[in-house]
């Protein structure tokens, strides 16, 4: 058997506890062995990998340049390992929910709230990333709010409410003193468009009527773009309250479908507290408040 197969963390942790402590003795107290057991790890590690990590002199404990570059990796694999555990030990004991832009909205404060009341043993923590799934493909969520069309061949799901869509103007674009906008006014004007997670597509209006499009990449480029006033956006009310800007002004846009609100999960092995935030998030776009 390839000897490189063999190699286990406690190999990785005596080098690290060598190192950090700065001798061998210190090392088998740190981690519970006895000096001779300590002192084999560290052989059987060299072994395996075939280079020599360690400079030992009767006083000092040294990396070699090999043992420079091995511990950095072995630093980072425990810290992995250690990671690994927690998340398989906590997960139950914690739930993430992942969002692109904006979370639950108005919602969101109130959410957290009744969370905390009525589930105090679940830690709640809420991620945002910019990718279509908010994070959740990505292995860093639980279950994520999504906004845009969601994936059912990948991921369950249950729409939990609608959010009527206004425009993002320049604060002093003429049109932010007015209290609405129609939705055939904006083929007039350029529409910034977060290409990967946006709400907004120019499938809104009739072919041939559609208003020019310029895309981005993040919600901070996206109001920096309408902020100039030579772009308008179009999103979600959650988007008008998580993102209050100096220089921005939010109105309703009229005649344009609502935006679904979806949690969506993997189908695999839910995290027991799904259907609780399902219930909860549906239950506070049903009251509106």
């Amino acid at each position: 058997m390839d000897g490189r197969t063999e190699l286990e963390l406690r190999h990785l942790r005596c080098l690290v506890a060598i190192v950090d402590t700065g001798s061998f003795t210190d090392a088998a107290i740190e981690l519970g062995l006895s000096q001779a057991s300590v002192s084999r790890t560290l052989l059987a590690l060299e072994r395996i990998l075939g280079v020599r990590v360690l400079h030992r002199t009767s006083r000092t404990v040294t990396p070699t340049t090999a043992g420079v570059q091995v511990l950095a990796r072995a630093r980072h694999l425990l810290a992995e390992a250690d990671e690994l555990v927690h998340e398989a030990t906590s997960g139950h004991t914690r739930l993430r929910i992942g969002h692109a832009w904006s979370a639950m909205g108005r919602h969101t404060a109130e959410f957290q709230r009744r969370w905390h009341t009525r589930y105090p043993d679940i830690e709640l923590h809420l991620i945002r990333h910019n990718t279509p799934t908010a994070g959740l493909a990505e292995g860093l969520c639980d279950l994520a709010v999504l906004r845009t069309a969601v994936d059912t061949r990948r991921y369950a799901h249950a729409l939990v409410g609608s959010e009527r869509r206004c425009v993002a103007l320049a604060s002093d674009d003429p049109w932010a003193r007015r209290r609405s906008i129609r939705l055939d006014e904006l083929r007039t004007r350029t529409l910034v468009v977060d290409r990967r997670t946006g709400t907004t597509t120019p499938d809104l209006w009739p072919e041939g009527v559609r208003p020019a499009v310029e895309y981005t990449h993040d919600i901070d480029d996206w109001l920096a773009a309408i902020a100039t006033g030579r772009c308008v956006g179009v999103t979600p009310q959650a988007t008008a309250t998580q993102y209050r800007r100096d220089g921005i002004t939010y109105r309703p846009l009229r005649d344009a479908d609502p935006v679904p609100v979806h949690f969506i999960w993997r189908r695999p092995d839910p995290h027991p507290a799904t259907h609780a935030a399902v219930a909860l998030l549906t239950e506070l776009y049903r009251e509106g408040t």
